[in-house]
C-alpha cells in the first residue's frame, strides 16, 4: 500500500486548491513514489514539448505528425497497452508495466489536463482512449499486432454470401483524428434493432468507398473532428472485434474508462480556471485595493475550490474501487458512479468558467492569455447551443 506520509516538497502551482491536495502538504493513502515520478515526468513533458506550441497548433487546427509520434514514444499514449505490444516504448516515469495501476492513470489524466486547449488534448490521445481499447480487450492476437446512442445505430454492415466481407454503409460524425488515421474502430449494425444487433469493426480508412471531411468547430480546433462517409465499403470479415452482435457490451465497457478520464480532464481544467482567477484577483487593483479584498470575489473562489476538491475525492474513490475490485477494469458496478462523476465534472467546469469570467471581467474576452481564456471560449459555444436547443431551435 502507498505510504500516508505528506510530500516533502510541494509540487506545481502554489495557489490554494490549484492542484490536488497530495501535490502539496496533505498525506494520502493512494499515492507512492511511482505516482510522483509519473506526475513529474508528464508535467515536464507538457511544459517542454506541448505548452509552448498550444496557441500555434490550436490556431492552425492541427497537431503536427512529429508531435504525435514524439508523444507516443514518450509513453503517454495508452499506458495500459500490454507489454507484448509495447515494443521498446517505456511507461511514463519508468514505471514497470506490472506495477501500473488506476492511480497512475488518474495522475496521467490530470497532468494531461494541463494541455488547456481541449481539442489538442483530444487530438493527441482520443485514438488511444477510444479506438484502441476494444481491440486490446476483445480483439484477436492478429488484430492486436496489426495495430453515443448505440441502440439507435444506423450504419449497417451486411456480410457477403461467402462470409469473407462486411459491406458497410452509413456515416460517422465527430470521429476525432480520422483525417489522418489509418484505421477506425467503429460500431455497426449487423443484426436486429436495439443493443443485441451491434458489432464492432476495425475499418482501414484507405478502402474504396471511404471518404472523409473536416468538421469546422468553434473550439476544439486541433482535434481533427471528422465526418466519415462509408459507401459499400468491403471490410474483411476478420476485422470483426470479438463476437458478432456483441459489440454493445464492448463499447459500453470502454465508455466507463472514457467517461472517467473525461471527468479527470474537467477537474483539471476547472483548477486552471481557479488558479488563473486567483492570480488575477491578487494582482488586479480596484477602488484602491486588490480585487481579492472584495468579499464577493473571495466567495467565487471558495465556491470553485469547494467543488473541485469534493469532485476529486469522488474520482479517487472510484479509482480505488476499480483497482481493488477488478485490477483497474471499470466494470458495470461503477457505471452509474462514473456517469454521475462525468456529469458533475461538466457542471463543475461550467461553474469554474463562469466564476473565473466574472473575476476577470472584460479581460476574460481577451485572446492570447491561454489557460482559462481558451477553456471559456470552448465552453461558451457548447452552453449557447444547449440553451438554443432548449428553446426549441433545430440545430
Amino acid at each position: 500500500m502507498p505510504s500516508g506520509k505528506a510530500v516533502a516538497e510541494p509540487f506545481g502551482n502554489r495557489a490554494p486548491f490549484a492542484e490536488p491536495s497530495w501535490y502539496n502538504a496533505l498525506a494520502s493513502p493512494y499515492y507512492k513514489e511511482s505516482h510522483r515520478r509519473v506526475r513529474d515526468h508528464v508535467r515536464r513533458y507538457v511544459d517542454e514539448h506541448i505548452a509552448p506550441n498550444i496557441q500555434e497548433w490550436e490556431e492552425n487546427e492541427h497537431v503536427p505528425d512529429d508531435a504525435l509520434l514524439r508523444y507516443a514514444r514518450a509513453g503517454l499514449a495508452f499506458p495500459e497497452l500490454p507489454g507484448e505490444y509495447r515494443g521498446s516504448v517505456p511507461l511514463p516515469g519508468g514505471v514497470p508495466i506490472e506495477e501500473w495501476d488506476t492511480f497512475h492513470s488518474l495522475v496521467l489524466g490530470y497532468e494531461l489536463s494541463k494541455i488547456w486547449a481541449a481539442g489538442m488534448s483530444a487530438g493527441l490521445s482520443s485514438g488511444t482512449t477510444i479506438g484502441v481499447p476494444p481491440v486490446i480487450h476483445h480483439g484477436t492476437d492478429e488484430q492486436k499486432k496489426r495495430g453515443s446512442d448505440l441502440a439507435n445505430l444506423r450504419t449497417t454492415a451486411v456480410k457477403t454470401e461467402d462470409g469473407a466481407y462486411y459491406v458497410v454503409n452509413g456515416h460517422k460524425k465527430w470521429i476525432t483524428g480520422a483525417l489522418r488515421a489509418t484505421h477506425m474502430t467503429t460500431a455497426v449494425r449487423t443484426g436486429e434493432q436495439g443493443t443485441g444487433g451491434i458489432s464492432v469493426l476495425v475499418i482501414p480508412l484507405d478502402l474504396a468507398g471511404v471518404s472523409r471531411r473536416k468538421i469546422n468547430n468553434t473550439g476544439w480546433n486541433a482535434g481533427d473532428s471528422t465526418w466519415v462517409t462509408l459507401e459499400n465499403v468491403r471490410v474483411p470479415a476478420d476485422h470483426l472485434i470479438g463476437q458478432e452482435n456483441s459489440g454493445f457490451r464492448y463499447i459500453m465497457t470502454n465508455f466507463n474508462r472514457e467517461r472517467f478520464l473525461l471527468a479527470v480532464l474537467m477537474n483539471g481544467q476547472a483548477r486552471i480556471c481557479l488558479e488563473d482567477a486567483w492570480a488575477y484577483a491578487m494582482d488586479r487593483q480596484t477602488f484602491g485595493k486588490p480585487l481579492m479584498a472584495h468579499q464577493s470575489i473571495r466567495h467565487k473562489l471558495v465556491a470553485m475550490a469547494r467543488y473541485v476538491e469534493s469532485h476529486w475525492a469522488w474520482l479517487e474513490q472510484i479509482a480505488y474501487h476499480a483497482q481493488r475490485a477488478d485490477g483497474g477494469r471499470m466494470g458495470a458496478e461503477l457505471a452509474s458512479r462514473i456517469a454521475l462523476a462525468k456529469v458533475h465534472g461538466g457542471r463543475l467546469l461550467e461553474l469554474a468558467n463562469r466564476e473565473a469570467q466574472q473575476v476577470f471581467g472584460g479581460a476574460a474576452y481577451q485572446r492570447g492569455g491561454g489557460g482559462s481564456e481558451e477553456i471559456i471560449s470552448d465552453l461558451a459555444v457548447r452552453q449557447e447551443i444547449g440553451a438554443a436547443v432548449g428553446r426549441g431551435a433545430k440545430l
